[in-house]
Order: structure tokens, then sequence, then C-alpha cells
């Protein structure tokens, strides 16, 4: 097999050719009974591929043919034994990972800075997570990866433990030892499971830290539409044989994925894989190349700061992706949700997120000097904004809380008698409910934990500037569900 091949891309377009008669969903039919508007403004070619796993498409569930040759492809481009494609994203691959390992009252160590899919597995499966503190960057605020010691003593404590999952690399870009983690799990036989929805292209380029396939990972479930241009929702999941049973991985993946699974998602898969494999790392390259100028020159504005190869000081961070710009905004006197709007309104710029300190802009091949240019003017025109009235805000303090204690299971505490109390009054019970700010979704409360002060503060000023804090029931966060406490009886 060639990695110039799209097999999946190319046996769609050869069979729309072809014009088949379609007695089949979806009921568009080829874009003929859809909406005029909507249909000229997507485009008949997307609309021609948008179809149903009839016998000559394959079926993503049971492949046989052009999927399998286009998941075979993929697997050998990411150096993995198995290779399935993911048209419910990286969500339904890491739910699929924890769920392949873990049953009813199974232990999984996971860093408690995961993303809101590991714990919907771990309240699905009924598995107990035994958690690793991340270590915190004072200066940023932000979660880095876990140490080799915090995973060396995590197994030495739960022993019994079903696997190990590692975020690898951050949402911010901040990678751990992954190589050396690897080598302590498998020591107790165990499978290590990677959440890199962040890393599709750090496999492609040597100056990128090692990629989960490389570091001898057993999963990894890796987004190729954020980073690795296909469409959104697309996503893989990478196996290595041993510790791992392929058909279960398959036969899990399969119950969390719909029938109606989209040709057009599966696709643009297949063509990205082919571009990464055949021209990854030239494109890649180029996009560092541009991640380091638009650093270099945000690092000469007045009040603003981007990491680089400093950030590699704590033992949390063993590498970093260069193509993750972390912009410092805490200097001005203003948060980075303040800096989001304002360079939405002014300057019609969108970032990947922001959080009370910064900023984060992801390059991609998808970016160019112009985009890169009109940043930093965007950059230079907010620092002389609010950076000349606010010179006592230099070295600001952050605010991080304390991670709360896990009083029962999240699965338990999910399913448990609950009752609603005023948000004031919540301290000190045990959350039904999972709180977070999403992007990028890591829960400040899961079921399960007692509630503290110090955490409410903290989610009273996100929600005071304006950051999305999501998932209660109340969305006006008023009230939060709470396991029901019962009474002693007088």
């Amino acid at each position: 097999m060639s990695q110039q091949e799209t097999p999946l891309f190319t046996g769609l377009v050869q069979h729309v050719k072809k014009k088949p008669i379609q007695f089949h969903i979806p009921g568009h039919k080829g874009g003929a009974g859809i909406d005029p508007e909507f249909g000229k403004f997507i485009g008949e070619n997307a609309l021609s591929i948008d179809l149903i796993n009839i016998a000559p498409l394959d079926d993503l569930h049971h492949p046989k043919g052009m999927i399998k040759k286009a998941q075979q492809l993929a697997a050998l481009a990411f150096g993995a034994d198995h290779t399935f494609f993911s048209v419910q994203g990286t969500s339904g691959a890491i739910m699929t990972m924890v769920m392949s390992v873990c049953g009813p009252g199974d232990k999984i160590i996971v860093p408690r800075n995961v993303h809101k899919s590991v714990m919907a597995a771990i309240v699905f499966s009924g598995a107990v997570p035994v958690f690793i503190h991340p270590d915190i960057d004072p200066i940023l605020g932000i979660s880095h990866g876990i140490t080799t010691e915090a995973v060396e003593k995590a197994l030495h404590m739960h022993p019994d433990a079903k696997g190990v999952l590692v975020i690898n690399p951050t949402y911010f870009g901040i990678t751990a030892d992954l190589k050396k983690i690897v080598e302590i799990v498998h020591s107790y036989n165990l499978p290590v499971l990677v959440d890199e929805a962040h890393g599709v292209h750090i496999h492609f380029h040597e100056s990128l830290p090692m990629s989960a396939m490389e570091a001898g990972a057993d999963m990894s479930a890796t987004s190729v539409h954020k980073l690795g241009g296909s469409l959104t929702q697309s996503s893989i999941l990478n196996i290595r044989e041993g510790l791992i049973s392929p058909q279960r991985v398959q036969s899990i993946l399969s119950m969390l994925t719909t029938t109606s699974t989209s040709y057009l998602l599966l696709a643009s898969l297949d063509a990205a894989r082919k571009r990464l494999a055949t021209e990854g790392r030239d494109l890649i390259d180029e996009s560092i190349n541009l991640a380091n100028s638009i650093r270099s020159r945000v690092n000469s504005i007045p009040h603003l700061s981007c990491t680089g190869h400093e950030i590699l000081q704590s033992k949390a961070v063993y590498g970093y992706d260069p193509t993750k710009l972390i912009i410092s905004v805490k200097d001005l006197g203003i948060n980075g949700y303040e800096a989001e709007k304002w360079l939405r309104e002014v300057y019609q710029i969108e970032v990947e997120l922001s959080d009370l300190y910064n900023i984060l802009c992801i390059i991609t091949p998808g970016d160019t000097e112009f985009e890169g240019n009109m940043l930093i003017e965007a950059l230079k025109e907010l620092s002389r904004q609010y950076g000349k009235s606010n010179e006592e805000n230099i070295n600001s303090v952050v605010f991080l809380p304390e991670i709360p204690l896990l009083a029962m299971t999240p699965r338990d505490a999910f399913y448990s008698d609950t009752e609603i109390v005023p948000f004031e009054d919540s301290a000190g019970r045990i959350s039904a409910e999972f709180i977070m700010v999403y992007p990028p979704g890591i829960p400040i409360f899961i079921p399960g934990e007692i509630i503290t002060e110090e955490n409410l503060r903290y989610i009273r000023k996100n929600i005071d500037v304006g950051l999305p804090v999501q998932g209660p029931e109340d969305e006006t966060l008023k009230t939060l569900k709470v396991i029901k406490e019962h009474k002693a009886i007088k």
C-alpha cells in the first residue's frame, strides 16, 4: 500500500461518477432534495458523497473494503498495529479507550485535569478514578502534565489498577516524559492510554515531542480534525497489540458510534492522513517557523509574553509544542476573556481559547505570514490601549484552587438521590453534576467530589469575567445539584 492512495475518498468519488439511482438514505438524495440555498452554499460535490453504508462503500462497524484499507494506511502512517476511524470525535475515542479496559469497580489512574469525556467514560463504566495531581504553572495559571514520580507512586499505592491514562500533549501543548511513563506502567503489566487530542501532528516532525505510538503506548485517541486537516468531529483511535484486544476495542467503539456514519467525515480522515504522511513534515516545519516568529514578536510587545523553551524548567514539562502560542495578558490588567472579546470585536480575530490569564492561539499549515502579521498588529494595539494605565499589574499573582476531594465514585454520585441547593449554600456538600469551563472542558467539580468554598470562589470569578462555565442543570448557576442528605430520625 502507498501513502499516496486514498482508498475511501477515491472509492466514494468513483461511486458517485456512476450516478446510481438512490432508493436509500440520506433523504436529500445527493442534494436533489435539500434546501436550495443551503445546497448552493455547501456545494454539490460535498452533497454527492454524503452517503450511507451501502455494500459498495463498506461499513465502519464491520469494515472489509475501502474503509478497512483506509484504516490500515492510517495505522502504517501513525506507527500503530490497528487504527480505527471515529465519527464521534475524539471524545468517542477516549470513552472507548477507558471502557475497553475498565468495568464496574475497576481502578484507573488519571490526571485530575482530564477532559470531560474521560469522566463520562468513568461514569458509564462504573470505574473508580485514582487521581494524580498535575503540575500547576504558578506564572501562567495552567495545568501541565504528570511526573514520572507521581505515576510510580500511584502504581505502588494501587497495583490493582487496570490502566493509566496520560494527556500528551495538553491543550496548551505541554508533554510529559511519556516514554519513561510507558516503561514504568508496562513494568506493572498495565496498558497506557493517551489522550492525544491535541497532538496529531507531533508524529510527523522530529522537532516536536514524541507521539504516543512512538513512546510505546497501547492506545491513543487522536484528533485529526484539530490540527491535521480533516473535518470537525473526525478522529482516530490508534492501537498497539499486546495488552489491548483490538476486537474488544472495535466492539466498544461500535457501541458508542452512530450507525449512520458520515462518509464526508470518513473521507476527510483518509485525505488528511495522506497529506500528513506525504507532506506533513514540510508543512509542519513551516508552521513551527511561523509560530516561532510570532512568539518572538509577541515577546517584544510591552506587558505581553509568549512562553517558549523556558517552560521546560518544570519537572512535569518534558517537552512542548511550539505551534501553540500561550499569550499571557495578565500584566495588561485584563483577563484572557476580555482580550479574546476585544480581538474579536476590533480585529475580527478569533482565538482558540481564553482563561483568566491567557489567550491561546494555534498555528497550523492553514496559517500564513498574513494572519501572523494581523495578530501582531492587533496585540500591539491591545497593549497600547490597556498597558499604560496598568503598570501596577506587572507580575500579578494567579489564583488556582485546590483539587476537591473525591468522597464517592462518580457513577454512584451521578445515580444517587439528589437535591437542589443554593449555590452559596453548597460548600461541604457532595456534587452530583459536572462543572467545567469549556473550552478546554476540564472539570472544576465532578460528581462525587466535595464542594469547597475556594472552588466556588473560582467558579464565581470565571462567571464574573464572562468565561463559559458549563455542566450544571441550572445554567444560571444560582443552584447546584448535590447528593441528598438523610437526617437522623429524632
